[in-house]
């Protein structure tokens, strides 16, 4: 029997019953629409990461070498403040040994001597030589045993020894903080490369929930990245 060719083809449909005719295109997804939208997102994202993650390296660099500038600072104050208190010492040795000197002078007897070790003390020394001999230590039991032990006894390269000291302190925290921050920015440097690496990732994925739920924890851990960038000073 001849085929009719005025018959018109009726559509098959599933046996199974879900109503999709066999043979026919399917209809685009619903969610379709929405996979230009996460592209976009994911390339704004990669764009945005790229920069911060470029700052954050840059902000890096710049603590590392401030972190770097105070440790020689510390490090030369130091070395000024060991070369004051040896100056110190030595002029203390002075002041000692010129004392020791007039001491025994006075214990003899010889003014012509006392008055030339006296003429030869420092001009440090002489405030606390002089508030000694006003407490009368020749016969006065409760009197400081020598001008070193009195107040007025003080040594300007002692003073400057102890700022020194405490310059470098300074400036040993201050490394220390930098040293930190620089720490803190590399981490989110590597916070920052996990986002490019998501956002990248997400370009490649066909599964639009799979794209979406990568654009979006991508999108998270960016922001916890910017702002760990925000809080934290610049150089």
């Amino acid at each position: 029997m001849t085929d009719n060719p005025n018959t018109e083809a009726k559509p098959e449909y599933d046996p199974k019953g879900r109503g999709q005719k066999i043979g026919m295109i399917d209809l685009p997804h619903r969610w379709d629409r929405f996979e230009p939208i996460a592209e976009i997102v994911a390339t704004i994202i990669l764009a945005v990461a790229t920069l911060a993650t470029a700052w954050s390296g840059y902000q890096s660099a710049r603590w590392s070498g401030v972190q770097a500038a105070n440790y020689s600072r510390a490090s030369a104050s130091r070395v000024e403040s060991s070369r004051a208190s040896s100056i110190a010492g030595q002029q203390m040795q002075i002041d000692i040994g010129l004392f020791t000197n007039w001491i025994n002078a006075y214990a003899s007897d010889n003014q012509e001597l006392t008055d030339f070790y006296r003429a030869r003390f420092r001009s440090e020394f002489i405030p606390a030589f002089e508030a000694w001999l006003l407490t009368d230590p020749k016969n006065n039991p409760d009197a400081p045993k020598s001008p070193f032990a009195m107040p007025e006894y003080s040594l300007a390269k002692n003073q400057e020894a102890d700022a020194l000291e405490k310059k470098a302190g300074e400036y040993f925290d201050a490394a220390e903080s930098a040293n930190e921050i620089a720490d803190r920015y590399v981490l989110d440097t590597v916070i920052l490369a996990s986002v490019l690496f998501m956002a990248g990732l997400a370009s490649q994925v066909k599964a639009f929930r799979v794209k979406s739920g990568v654009v979006i924890f991508a999108l998270m851990i960016l922001a916890w990245g910017i702002y760990s960038i925000i809080i934290l000073p610049i150089e």
